[in-house]
Parts: structure tokens; C-alpha cells; sequence
């Protein structure tokens, strides 16, 4: 795995900014996030230091939503739809072709950081299916041949 060393003072400007508003936890926990791509442990302990909220509210915050992450997640991010339309047209082929490249199972990253594979429910897309999104591109018509060229393709 990759060591990373967080630089805890790009955190400064964040509390600047929301230093004179209260109940701001949740737009400080998406700055936060913006900057890092998760909300490493320390960030989160910087957060509660700097906005004097209990470490417990500030990760009760960042666990109830899923817009946060705790855990460091890939370079890129393919989330596979696996919704009905999805599944009938052959998801799980595409899902089990997937993991066995990346060697890891769907809702991990790799350990170069390099992806991170999800599945979902539903993208809204079931006229293109089976679908998957890829850095927030969504493909269409996929057979585990054409997922596993676009996941080889990322650098």
C-alpha cells in the first residue's frame, strides 16, 4: 500500500471561512473531503479541534451520510449498475470479470489506489444496459470484453 502524509493545513482556509457560522459541519466534512478524497482520521480530529464539536458529532456526521468516506478510495471510480434492467442483461458477468482483473471483490480498491469498484443499484440508464459509470462517465451496452478494455484503459 501507498503511504500518504496529509498536509493538515489545507484545512486552515476551510475554518476561516465558516468561522463565524454555526451548524456547519457537513459543508466543512465536503471541503474536507474535496481536498483529501476521504476523511482520514485526522481530519476528522482537526475538524472537531478547530470547530469545538465533540469528535463523536462530527463522526456521526460523516458516517450517516453516504456522500462521505472514510476509507481512501481509488484514482478512479467505476460504480456497476446491477438494477433489474441491468442484471437480466448480464451485470454479473460483468461484475465477477471485473473482480477477478483488479483482484478485489466490489466496494474495495485496489491497493495501488488506483480503482475503486462498486456496485449499484440504479443509474438511471436502463435503456443502455448493463451500465456503469466511470469517473462519472456513464457506459452503456456493456459485455465483460468492453468493461474489462475501459478498465484496462485507465491509467
Amino acid at each position: 500500500m501507498v503511504e500518504e502524509t496529509l498536509d493538515l493545513s489545507l484545512l486552515e482556509p476551510i475554518f476561516d471561512e465558516f468561522q463565524t457560522q454555526k451548524g456547519t459541519v457537513i459543508p466543512v466534512l465536503q471541503r474536507a473531503q474535496d481536498i483529501y478524497g476521504y476523511l482520514p482520521p485526522e481530519v476528522l480530529q482537526r475538524i472537531s479541534e478547530r470547530m469545538r464539536v465533540p469528535l463523536s458529532q462530527v463522526y456521526g456526521v460523516a458516517t450517516f451520510y453516504s456522500q462521505f468516506y472514510l476509507t481512501r478510495r481509488g484514482k478512479h471510480i467505476i460504480r456497476q449498475c446491477d438494477g433489474t434492467a441491468c442484471h437480466v442483461r448480464g451485470a454479473a458477468k460483468i461484475i465477477r470479470a471485473i473482480e477477478k482483473e483488479l483482484g478485489i471483490k466490489a466496494g474495495e480498491t485496489t491497493p495501488d489506489y488506483r480503482i475503486t469498484y462498486e456496485v449499484v443499484y440504479c443509474l438511471g440508464a436502463c435503456g443502455l444496459s448493463p451500465t456503469a459509470m466511470v469517473d462519472n462517465e456513464v457506459v452503456g451496452r456493456l459485455v465483460p470484453e468492453k468493461m474489462l478494455e475501459i478498465v484496462r484503459s485507465l491509467d
